[in-house]
């Protein structure tokens, strides 16, 4: 099955690019309210999930145990640019579990915001793991290796206890079975398992409506999601879509960007969760197709803030001059 275009992007009166991928806006019973495209193919989430693997953070106690704040639980769910504020809470997080970055196991690269970057290069400095941009999860899986008295050298791999944990939190709430045959390696070293749109969709809508899933499951996620949408910039970063998603409809929308096109995210009071994928991986693509699946689930419900993320999903374009030359937009009824 060929996915339908879902986003255009244009020029002049004609459509010079187009977007294929799928979506799913579905129910905590596995209802689909909306959907478009191949939503039963497994994809990988990156890092659109980051919520599911940090449930151990909270369900292990580490979070209490090592008073983590809001801004902290928010970071552990977290693609955070590398802005100071960001490397200061991931410090903060592994200092509370008496560890250093050095026992981050994520890697370096070069901060998402591009400012910064700048500022670090002049100054001389080169990143470290901090400025990761999941460094704030492995923190939060560190923390809980700490807690629970486990070895916390090797974290990433899959038959560490942590990444165990969180495969087994993936499964209980897409309903799939995750195993070598759709295990891949993430940016940041942890395994990544592939799974349907559907179930990924389902899972957010079981988290928080708490309808299929132990209560004690759900609170954990509603108090990440929670924590996320109330510090959106810790999970996120300056201008990004994460936060921006968020900040239009503080405390009732709560959106997870991942790599090569992906965005999961929940409605908490509607019930609904969503997931979806860009098949090119276009950024751009999965920021317009996201705030429409947005508006679409807000359609019923509050006919303004459809509105308000219809809108979003359009973005003008122009050239160096600043002169109007097309537009990037949703095609979800095409």
């Amino acid at each position: 099955m060929e996915n339908p275009v879902l986003v255009e992007v244009t020029r002049g009166g004609l459509v010079e690019s187009f977007h294929r991928g799928a979506f799913a806006l579905v129910e905590a019973d596995g209802m689909v309210v909306a959907s478009a495209g191949d939503i039963d193919r497994p994809v990988f989430p990156r890092s659109a999930i980051k919520v599911f693997q940090g449930l151990q953070l909270v369900e292990s106690g580490a979070a209490d145990r090592f008073q983590l704040s809001q801004e902290e639980l928010s970071l552990a769910c977290a693609s955070h640019s590398g802005e100071p504020e960001h490397v200061r809470l991931a410090a903060g997080m592994l200092a509370k579990a008496g560890l250093g970055q050095e026992r981050l196991e994520c890697g370096c690269h070069w901060p998402f915001d591009l400012p910064v970057a700048l500022n670090l290069a002049r100054s001389g400095e080169a990143p470290g793991p901090l400025h990761n941009n999941c460094s704030g999860k492995h923190a939060g899986f560190l923390c809980t290796a700490v807690h629970l008295s486990e070895e916390p050298a090797g974290y990433v791999g899959a038959a560490h206890p942590v990444q165990m944990r969180a495969r087994e939190a993936i499964e209980d709430l897409t309903g799939e079975r995750l195993g070598a045959d759709v295990c891949g390696t993430d940016g940041c070293s942890i395994p990544t398992y592939a799974a349907p749109l559907r179930g990924f969709a389902k899972g957010f809508a079981k988290l928080v409506s708490g309808q299929g899933v132990e209560a004690s499951r759900s609170a954990a996620g509603k108090r990440l999601i929670e924590a996320c949408m109330a510090k959106p910039f810790a999970m996120s970063g300056t201008k990004r879509a994460c936060a921006a998603l968020m900040d239009a409809a503080p405390g009732r929308v709560f959106a997870k960007t991942g790599a090569e096109g992906v965005f999961c995210g929940a409605i908490p009071e509607l019930g609904l969760g969503f997931a979806l994928k860009i098949d090119d991986g276009t950024t751009r693509a999965s920021e317009a197709l996201v705030a429409a699946v947005i508006s679409r689930a807000f359609a019923d419900a509050d006919a303004g803030l459809a509105e308000t993320y219809r809108e979003m999903g359009f973005k003008t374009l122009r050239n160096w001059e600043k002169t109007e030359v097309g537009a990037i937009r949703p095609v979800l009824d095409a």
